[in-house]
């Protein structure tokens, strides 16, 4: 993982140990979570460009997104564009796909978004939780997609 996702994670890591012990109760500790869920971004982002999943175009552009792309639930007629099936494929099939999805939906979308129905404050053991989903998910799409990697450059080597 790239240098600044690494000091996003740790910052995460220190703001949940900062406010641990911290005697203010805030009403929302979506804020020690958002580093981690920037980190989370940047990993995906990276991970979906190193497996050709997205082109340098996606990757280093303004347009991609990546909430849509690897969303389960995107409609048929922009299935082209889904991350989420080449993960599914490519990388430790659906349970990984889908970790990840629920990653992103819990760990960064929700964090991010108010709206008039759904505060989505988060308390201060979810956003531990929060965080521990985000590294879990990493470390999962790390083990699995590398492994997928190793794969097709041994059936590559063979042909």
């Amino acid at each position: 993982m790239e240098k600044d996702l690494q000091e996003l994670v740790r910052e995460s890591l220190l703001l949940s140990s900062i406010f641990e012990t911290h005697p203010y109760r805030f009403s929302d500790y979506s804020f020690v979570v958002f580093p981690a869920a920037k980190a989370y971004e940047g990993f995906l982002k990276k991970l979906f460009f190193d497996l050709e999943f997205i082109s340098s175009e996606e990757f280093y552009g303004k347009r991609f997104r990546i909430g849509k792309a690897l969303n389960p639930s995107l409609d048929k007629e922009y299935r082209n564009e889904s991350v989420y099936d080449k993960l599914a494929n490519f990388c430790g099939g659906k349970d990984l796909a889908n970790k990840l999805w629920n990653a992103w939906k819990m760990g960064r979308n929700l964090i991010f978004h108010w709206l008039p129905d759904e505060k989505n404050a988060v308390t201060f053991v979810e956003a531990k939780e929060r965080i521990s989903l985000v590294l879990d998910a990493m470390g999962d799409a790390f083990k699995e997609c590398e492994l997928g990697r190793k794969a097709t450059k041994k059936l590559a080597n063979i042909n």
